[in-house]
């Protein structure tokens, strides 16, 4: 196995030696191959909200920046859950019924998953 090697380098086989006594933990991955290796979710879901203030200057006031938070995140959590963002906004607008709400959607997806 990769950690028992031993090597002509004190600092590596040290280091293999800590892997092996953690490896268990480090090898848990493989129970989950669904779930990402990297914590860049989060960054990810920022990146469009932060090229368009990068480039539009932000907003004017507090009223717009709550509403285009809201927006970003709504069109975010609908792309997440392969939604349509503007069918969304159509149905809760028109108040038609076919596509239910997001807290439904997220619900359904964390019982599942």
């Amino acid at each position: 196995m990769l950690c028992s090697t031993k090597t002509c380098y004190e600092t590596l086989n040290q280091a293999l030696g800590r892997m092996g006594k953690n490896q268990h933990e480090l090898l848990r991955v493989l129970d989950k191959p669904y779930l990402p290796l990297h914590n860049n979710l989060s960054e990810r879901d920022i990146r469009d909200y932060v090229k368009k203030r990068k480039i539009s200057g932000s907003t004017r006031s507090d009223a717009g920046r709550k509403a285009r938070d809201t927006f970003a995140s709504l069109k975010k959590t609908c792309r997440k859950h392969g939604m349509s963002f503007w069918g969304y906004l159509k149905s809760r607008l028109l108040k038609l019924e076919g596509i239910p709400p997001l807290s439904e959607v997220i619900r359904a997806a964390a019982a599942s998953g």
